[in-house]
């Protein structure tokens, strides 16, 4: 099949009645493949639509080869398309595979799996979901670049390629056009973020809804915790992380959360990080500027309010926090986002 051609009849019928085309993602199937993480993108994507409920993403499941391959928990996975997916897509996803063990030794891919990569048109975007950042490396995809797998396989990817730039104490790494993500649930993670990069933060916050799940999880956010989860009858610092967002726009000191907790400051900082993987002002100024980010987006509030707010407390402050995270100013964001959403209405 002529890989220009791959495409649904309702994207076509899309297209022919005026709608922006959809970002097509092609997700590859390989043998061993676990079904959890092979449906997150599907799942995820398929809940995003616009402005009139149309699908802003097509998502196909693919193999190598076309042929049907055998999942992890045993019962088999018949794809919806063959390699030509792969070279129609905007995005491609790679599942982890628990059927091709030479991987973690730096062996080499299947003839057609590695055909079926080089296929891949440039400038797409590359993603893997856990150890399926072996197949992205294998292919020599992730040489020089910044990456991240499971933490429990790290040791053993940084071995068999010593190219790749292993991180793994974050939940995924965004290197631009190649994202890679931690175990399991951190897909969902990636993907909400990849969301969040295309069509803003509310679009990823009701595709978040629909999947109940957290809308917003920091990549850098710790893949693991090291002490182990606090007993039930252990003081939390989950009711005050709720009050929290309920009040980011008023002076949140580490005083008055470990008062509204009722701890002491060391016991609190201690609790909080072993819960949340980082610390409170770390999560703090994430919650602040996803909130900034949602104001920008649904609003026209003026830089100085949605500043005001968030609880950044200026402008000046906000500006600052934007360029070090996310590398625009909020009227940029703002611009980018606005576009978006007329796209989107169909304007």
């Amino acid at each position: 099949m002529d890989p220009t051609q791959w495409t649904t009849p309702e994207s076509e019928r899309d297209r022919t009645e005026g709608a922006p085309p959809r970002h097509r993602v092609a997700v590859l199937a390989l043998p061993g493949v676990p079904p959890f993480e092979l449906g997150i993108p599907s799942r995820v994507f398929g809940s995003v639509a616009d402005a009139e409920g149309r699908p802003l993403y097509d998502v196909t499941v693919c193999t190598a080869d076309g042929a049907p391959v055998l999942s992890d928990a045993g019962f088999t996975v018949q794809p919806a398309a063959g390699p030509e997916a792969l070279a129609a897509a905007d995005t491609v996803i790679v599942p982890p595979t628990h059927a091709m063990p030479e991987l973690g030794q730096g062996g080499p891919l299947p003839p057609e799996v590695t055909a079926a990569i080089a296929g891949i048109r440039p400038g797409t975007r590359l993603v893997s979901i856990c150890t399926g950042s072996y197949v992205l490396a294998a292919a020599g995809l992730l040489d020089g670049r910044p990456a991240t797998t499971h933490w429990n396989l790290a040791p053993e990817f940084r071995r068999a390629y010593p190219k790749v730039k292993v991180d793994e104490e974050v939940l995924f790494v965004d290197d631009g056009d190649v994202l890679t993500s931690a175990g399991v649930a951190a897909g969902v993670d990636l993907c909400l973020h990849m969301i969040r990069r295309d069509h803003g933060a509310a679009a990823a916050n009701r595709a978040a809804r629909m999947c109940v799940v957290p809308p917003w999880r920091d990549g850098g956010q710790a893949q693991y915790i090291d002490r182990p989860v606090p007993e039930p009858t252990v003081a939390s610092t989950t009711a005050t992380r709720a009050w929290a967002l309920e009040h980011l726009g008023e002076p949140l000191t580490l005083a008055r959360l470990a008062e509204h907790a009722r701890m002491s400051l060391r016991s609190f900082t201690r609790r909080f990080r072993d819960e949340v993987g980082m610390t409170p002002v770390q999560w703090l100024t994430a919650q602040r500027l996803e909130l900034a980010k949602q104001l920008l987006e649904t609003t026209d509030l003026s830089i100085d309010l949605v500043a005001h707010r968030a609880g950044f407390g200026s402008a000046n402050s906000l500006r600052a926090h934007m360029r070090t995270a996310f590398g625009v100013s909020p009227a940029s964001y703002r611009r980018t986002f606005s576009a978006n959403d007329l796209v989107e209405a169909g304007g």
